[in-house]
């Protein structure tokens, strides 16, 4: 059995509020093997996105560990993060996060340009073709609708060849047949790249995609449950 992916080790997120600690997250054990789909599920205020910034190596646990491809994420500096996260790890966010004064092509392109990627600009036109935005490859982000946007989000997200592919609601800021169109294409990228996805969201129905749930309540997992 390969060693896998993603491993959270006793992870806890504690933060300083009015004079005592808030606990965000607290012994969380989980194990995301190689090539998995799974989402993390949990009411707002759950640690979700917490723990999904931990997993990125966006923060730091205050206790435990993260390890991604064998390697603890609070041992490495500042730089040596982003590298991992330039070449190892993509992302997909709920705002989509895209430049607004970048094209479309530009913000395939320019992760790819600042990993030294041969042929940048060439691998954003194909991606952008995959996720049928060949036509819109030279339009703005505000020229571009939602779920256009978010297109081009998983566009970017992907064309890095990601190992592990991380996603925070990614269809919340869309409406149910948008987001249905969104999900069915990042499913169909991760299938077809082999990569790793973790995902989270409160929509029961986009979790039922996954091959694994997890459950958070209040910073702690209290159930994880397969797809049948």
């Amino acid at each position: 059995m390969s060693a896998p992916i993603l491993e959270c080790r006793g992870v806890g997120k504690h933060l300083p509020s009015g004079g005592r600690d808030l606990t965000i997250l607290e012994g969380i054990d989980l194990v995301v093997p190689r090539g998995d789909f799974v989402a993390i599920l949990g009411p707002s205020g759950s640690g979700k996105s917490t723990l999904l910034g931990l997993m990125a190596g966006l923060d730091r646990p205050s206790s435990g560990s993260v390890l991604l491809e064998g390697r603890a994420l609070e041992d490495l500096n500042e730089d040596a993060l982003a590298r991992m996260r330039r070449r190892r790890v993509g992302f997909v966010f709920q705002d989509f996060q895209l430049l607004g004064n970048l094209t479309a092509r530009e913000n395939v392109s320019l992760p790819l340009e600042l990993t030294g990627v041969d042929q940048a600009w060439e691998r954003a036109g194909d991606m952008l073709e995959r996720v049928g935005l060949g036509a819109r490859t030279h339009h703005y982000p505000s020229q571009l609708s939602g779920g256009e946007q978010q297109r081009v989000a998983l566009a970017r997200a992907f064309a890095p060849e990601p190992a592990l592919l991380l996603a925070d609601e990614p269809t919340g800021n869309l409406d149910a047949k948008t987001g249905r169109a969104a999900l069915d294409l990042l499913v169909g990228l991760r299938e077809s790249a082999g990569a790793t996805l973790v995902l989270v969201t409160h929509d029961d129905q986009v979790a039922a995609r996954a091959q694994r749930r997890v459950h958070l309540e209040a910073g702690r997992i209290v159930r994880e449950d397969a797809r049948a």
